[in-house]
């Protein structure tokens, strides 16, 4: 049997370089390739991975390494950018900010956002396609892009 490293490092591949949509499927790859693991052990693989399902055209939904986790090294043009797919627009209110996305991606985009924990939001909130960001005291709309712009590099063709 392979380590946990190994593993964890075959379901990173395996998920950025194809469309997996459903455990079962990812599952069935990994045995093909010799890994020898319960749904369980796929479960908290996926979990510690930090590893999110968005919506896809022809598959319902697919597994994608939200940006800002490591992963082996790929060519720019193969990453998965679903948190800037997903962006629509950001409009500002006081300390409050509320970014809207595609249907669908808010929650994964939030999610990402609460896991990187930039200084300037102190919380947020989810819905299907919009999140509610509330931004610390004396924290300006600019500071809160380039803050979004760190979790999110690709964002700023989108913002700026």
């Amino acid at each position: 049997m392979k380590n946990r490293t190994k593993r964890q490092l075959a379901i990173k591949r395996i998920i950025t370089s194809k469309e997996v949509s459903s455990q079962e499927e990812l599952l069935g790859q990994l045995k093909e390739e010799g890994f020898d693991l319960t749904q369980a052990t796929l479960s908290r693989d996926l979990k510690i991975l930090k590893v999110a399902k968005v919506p896809h055209a022809n598959k319902g939904y697919v597994y994608v390494i939200p940006e800002g986790v490591s992963v082996e090294p790929q060519r720019e043009n193969t990453r998965v950018n679903f948190l800037v797919d997903g962006f629509r627009d950001l409009q500002f209110s006081g300390n409050l900010a509320v970014l809207r996305t595609r249907p669908g991606y808010a929650s994964s985009l939030a999610a990402v956002l609460d896991n990187a924990d930039p200084y300037e939001i102190i919380g947020s909130i989810a819905g299907d396609d919009t999140i509610l960001l509330v931004m610390r005291e004396g924290i300006t709309p600019s500071d809160l892009i380039n803050s979004l712009i760190l979790v999110m590099p690709k964002l700023e063709d989108k913002i700026g």
